[in-house]
């Protein structure tokens, strides 16, 4: 993932994976204060890992049962578990203009220790799917990224078309 130098970004690094919540929010935890805050990653929308308003709702707007959509919640979890457990030092890299989100959680870029991006990691190997919902100024790369994994039938696209 590329970034302007000039573009109004807020990056914090010494932070580390605290808890996984689910494939698109995380606690972290800073190495020297021990603040914690919760990240509601960029650009993307993983299934849930529990019943709750938003898994009906999905339920819904895609035609398949929570409990499909909860098996899928939990290998996107599981996905995230496997390339960033907790311990894993993480940057934040935050959008100035698009900080939280209607809950209130800080939204971010979490760069992993390799570089890579957590968000684009969850698009390419078809674990979340790209959204206008947590909006980001990468989200046409993040829409071809999902459309890829789709077209692949890789990830949570190798079971449904859509989710």
């Amino acid at each position: 993932m590329q970034y302007n130098a000039k573009a109004p970004y807020i990056v914090e690094t010494h932070w580390q994976i605290e808890e996984v919540l689910d494939g698109d929010s995380i606690i972290i935890c800073h190495r020297f204060t021990q603040m914690k805050k919760e990240i509601r990653l960029y650009g993307l929308d993983a299934p849930e890992v529990k019943l709750n308003r938003k898994m009906i709702e999905d339920e819904e707007k895609s035609s398949l049962p929570a409990q499909l959509l909860l098996q899928f919640g939990l290998q996107s979890l599981h996905f995230v578990l496997s390339v960033a457990p907790p311990k894993t030092v993480v940057t934040v890299i935050t959008e100035q203009e698009n900080y939280y989100d209607y809950w209130n959680r800080q939204l971010g870029y979490v760069i992993l220790p390799s570089g890579l991006c957590l968000n684009e990691l969850l698009l390419q190997n078809g674990y979340a799917k790209a959204t206008q919902q947590y909006y980001c100024g990468k989200l046409a790369e993040f829409q071809a990224m999902n459309r890829q994994a789709q077209l692949n039938n890789i990830g949570i696209y190798s079971q449904v078309k859509v989710f």
